[in-house]
């Protein structure tokens, strides 16, 4: 088995390396920082319409959790005096 030459194999993986560069600059970034123009759009987590459902789910989930330390608190305070 004969090894792969360095002048083929180094102009190979230099050109992955720019391909992968510039695949970089032109895929979509996601949900988060905004991408330089003329590729960028808003993040979807930037959306007036989604940044008033995260406020919905963030005052929801805060809602619960004083639920449950409520709770926990009644039934401690159950545990310490028992009503009969």
């Amino acid at each position: 088995m004969r090894p792969m030459l360095d002048r083929l194999y180094l102009p190979l993986l230099g050109l992955a390396a720019v391909g992968a560069v510039a695949l970089a600059m032109v895929w979509p970034q996601g949900l988060g920082a905004r991408s330089p123009g003329p590729f960028g759009h808003t993040p979807v987590q930037q959306t007036p319409a989604m940044k008033a459902a995260m406020q919905r789910e963030h005052e929801a989930a805060q809602e619960r959790a004083r639920q449950a330390r409520d709770a926990v608190r009644d039934l401690q305070s159950q545990a310490i005096a028992p009503t009969q």
